[in-house]
């Protein structure tokens, strides 16, 4: 597996090679979901809504892939009144061609594993 660019210095560790539960494969420590509900530190711009499902389960950390963005950045997203910072990566899709959200992300917003959810999106 290549090395992913990420923002975090320190992030996740991929999960065991035997991880076979969403427990098992979040990797995410108690100090990533508390950033990433803490109360976003900046102004955001919206930058619009887009359809997502979960992403690769192995894949760490609390990620977007989204055509929203050309670049790794921080950002947010919200979810039936939930709102996570997020950090936000390019998926290389074209524009309305939908999202991935990590397992991670996923759960802080306690959106159900198997849908599609619809999430706003916003950088900064």
């Amino acid at each position: 597996m290549s090395a992913v660019q990420t923002l975090d210095p320190t992030p996740p560790p991929p999960p065991p090679a035997e991880a076979r539960t969403a427990d098992q494969f979040d990797t995410t420590t108690d100090e990533d979901r508390a950033e990433a509900t803490a109360e976003p530190s900046s102004a955001s711009t919206e930058l619009g809504t887009t359809l997502a499902t979960l992403g690769s389960p192995a894949d760490p950390g609390i990620w977007l892939k989204t055509p929203f963005v050309s670049e790794v950045t921080a950002g947010r997203v919200e979810y039936e009144g939930s709102s996570i910072n997020i950090e936000l990566r390019p998926s290389g899709g074209a524009a309305g061609s939908g999202s991935q959200i990590s397992l991670p992300a996923m759960r802080l917003l306690e959106a159900p594993l198997t849908d599609i959810v619809e999430l706003t999106v916003f950088s900064g």
